[in-house]
């Protein structure tokens, strides 16, 4: 007499059918991993940067850009206007102006830059201006967003190095004024602000122990990184708040905390 049985599943079939216990739970695991790591390959065909999204540490992009925001970036050239500066893929406030062009409530690119001298996370400021090598560029600067009455009184001018000079929307000063940061070179920008996603980068500062970042004292700058930038074509990082004179190199940075995927 011949045996009917159907015959057993095989493993495979018994990890990809299971609804319960281990293998079910192993099953879970590995879907999810592999969403995660689609999604962020997905990114980063988008953006072209790795990671492609970073956490805002503080407030100096106020009110465009809150702390805890999760901000995706793209490289600099990808979906940037034709007049961007000089293929950069930047626009400055400036040439912004000309053409109608804003990101995140105001005029201009918000990039994310570091330092190479820059100890901790980048900084995610808005570009103002382009400089040239030892540029005098106090007469082309908004005195507003000065500390001195010359050249002569202001950090990094004349320009040391051609680059941008950028600015936290909610800071008195710019980054240059204040000793943040030189002129900001286009090799020191990672991306450029495209999106950003309230809240949600929360959780890596949460982790990152960012999220208790202490009170900036008044006169030191602290720095930045789902509402589409405005105007934009397509498509933890920290920020800085300055009211004081400083020398260069002496204000605290604003902070951009990566977030893989």
């Amino acid at each position: 007499m011949s045996d009917d049985s159907p015959p057993s599943p095989g493993p495979l079939r018994r990890f990809l059918t299971a609804k319960s216990g281990p293998l079910m739970f192993v099953r879970e695991v590995l879907s999810s991993a592999l969403a995660v790591v689609l999604v962020g390959m997905l990114l980063f065909a988008v953006s072209g940067v790795w990671p492609p999204m970073v956490a805002v540490e503080s407030g100096s992009m106020q009110p465009h850009m809150q702390k805890g925001d999760l901000v995706f970036i793209t490289q600099p050239d990808r979906f940037s206007p034709e007049y961007a500066y000089d293929e950069t893929g930047v626009v400055p406030y400036d040439i912004a102006a000309e053409h109608n062009y804003t990101t995140f409530g105001s005029y201009g690119s918000v990039v994310v830059y570091m330092p190479p001298d820059r100890v901790g996370a980048p900084i995610i400021h808005r570009a103002r201006l382009h400089v040239d090598r030892g540029e005098n560029w106090y007469d082309r600067a908004n005195p507003a967003y000065l500390a001195g009455d010359s050249c002569a009184e202001i950090a990094y001018c004349p320009a040391p190095h051609a680059g941008f000079i950028t600015k936290g929307d909610h800071n008195d000063m710019y980054d240059q004024a204040n000793g943040l940061a030189p002129p900001v070179k286009t090799e020191w920008i990672r991306g450029v602000a495209r999106v950003r996603i309230p809240y949600l980068g929360w959780v890596r500062l949460l982790f990152s122990g960012a999220a208790s970042t202490p009170t900036i004292p008044t006169g030191v700058a602290p720095s930045v990184p789902v509402e589409v930038a405005a105007g934009a074509t397509a498509g933890p990082v920290s920020t800085e708040s300055a009211n004081a004179t400083v020398s260069p190199g002496t204000s605290s940075g604003g902070k951009a905390t990566a977030i893989a995927g």
